[in-house]
């Protein structure tokens, strides 16, 4: 099992933080891709905490807005998200991590929580 102890500083990196654009209560969106396959799996919430422990420990920790407390992915049910890369878009209002994904990512039991196909009629080039 990997080390999760948290020996980073107690506060995101000054430079990191500048960079990001908030929601008003404080968030920042996470969207989650699979780093074999570039699949996205999931969209999380993350504060400069959740983000902070995530970069310092390669475990994904993510905000629960409805549970108000926070979250390492598969801590409870073993279908972790190691994380192997992560970027922050180029408004600072996304991050984009790249996760190496133990079982399925979406808390229904499937492997990505994209699964609802909405019908779409395409577009024609102008």
């Amino acid at each position: 099992m990997p080390d999760t102890t948290d020996s980073a500083p107690p506060m995101l990196d000054t430079d990191i933080a500048a960079r990001l654009r908030r929601t008003d209560d404080g968030l920042i969106a996470a969207v989650v891709r699979e780093h074999g396959t570039g699949e996205v799996l999931m969209l999380a919430w993350m504060d400069d905490e959740a983000l902070r422990r995530t970069l310092a420990t390669g475990h994904a920790t993510y905000w629960s807005r409805s549970r108000n407390e926070y979250w390492v992915k598969g801590e409870t049910s073993g279908h972790r998200q190691y994380v192997r890369a992560a970027a922050l878009d180029c408004d600072g209002d996304a991050l984009l991590l790249t996760v190496e994904q133990v079982g399925p990512a979406c808390h229904t039991g499937t492997h990505s929580c994209f699964t609802d196909e909405l019908t779409v009629r395409p577009g024609v080039p102008a």
